[in-house]
């Protein structure tokens, strides 16, 4: 008789989490400004696709890993420019996004419940993204990289929207039409990518776990070597995923020191 494995942290699970989040810092290291549209500071990138898809594909609790990780795996490419302030706030907005997303999908697995999880997800996400910029971004860039000077802030709203933007009304014009927006069109990119994919996606995730799932987890019975052999597939899993960071990281370093 055929069983269901039933635990979280597979040797497929495991992998499947690295492989999304080493995408999804790749593409958040490579973010890149829209110049005619937003301000130069606010840089578009596709890192939510992978996280997304992880998240429906996997579930909420791996999404947030892949979330996570994502932010080391930039952090560890290119560094920060905002004292991980820019970071930890990206943080907050994906996980705002895809957790929602996740959690209602997990109980709805329909496409509809995909959709209500994704509008979900958008709206706590883009109202972080407003919340975060007015109260905690504009302020600390403000303060620590133009000691408060808030023409280095208006001078590239004006390029954009003309002399209207003032000390006064630069919350106004930042948040509203940029900010706004911005993460809105975030969002939609994500949702336009996943919506055809993650099934198709999610059934060949399934399909490799079968297929690796050792022999004696796959019938009634043989408890022991079943947690023995996934154990050990973990391990070597851990042990694998361990290496590529580790090799990454070597590169890094050594591109810095030598280049």
């Amino acid at each position: 008789m055929e069983r269901k494995n039933t635990l979280f942290f597979t040797p497929t699970r495991i992998a499947v989490i690295a492989l999304f989040a080493a995408l999804a810092g790749v593409l958040y290291a490579f973010g890149f400004p829209i110049n005619v549209a937003f301000p130069f500071w606010l840089e578009l990138n596709f890192s939510d696709i992978p996280a997304l898809i992880g998240t429906f594909v996997l579930g909420p609790l791996s999404g947030g890993i892949i979330v996570f990780v994502k932010i080391l795996v930039k952090l560890i490419i290119k560094g920060t420019s905002t004292v991980f302030v820019g970071e930890l706030a990206d943080l907050i907005i994906g996980l705002a996004f895809i957790v929602p997303a996740g959690l209602i999908y997990k109980k709805h697995r329909t496409f509809k419940g995909a959709l209500a999880g994704m509008g979900v997800g958008t709206f706590f996400s883009v109202a972080l993204s407003v919340l975060a910029n007015w109260l905690v971004l504009v302020p600390f860039y403000l303060h620590l990289f133009f000691q408060d000077d808030w023409n280095n802030l208006v001078a590239p709203m004006q390029a954009l929207f003309g002399d209207g933007v003032t000390k006064e009304t630069f919350y106004n014009f930042y948040l509203w039409i940029s900010v706004l927006p911005f993460n809105v069109m975030r969002c939609l990119i994500a949702v336009l990518v996943t919506l055809p994919i993650y099934k198709r996606i999610s059934m060949l995730i399934n399909r490799m776990n079968e297929r690796f799932m050792p022999r004696s987890c796959r019938t009634e019975g043989g408890d022991a070597e079943c947690g023995a052999a996934v154990k050990k597939r973990i391990i070597i899993t851990v042990a694998i995923c361990s290496g590529v960071v580790l090799l990454l990281v070597g590169g890094v370093l050594l591109r810095y020191f030598l280049g």
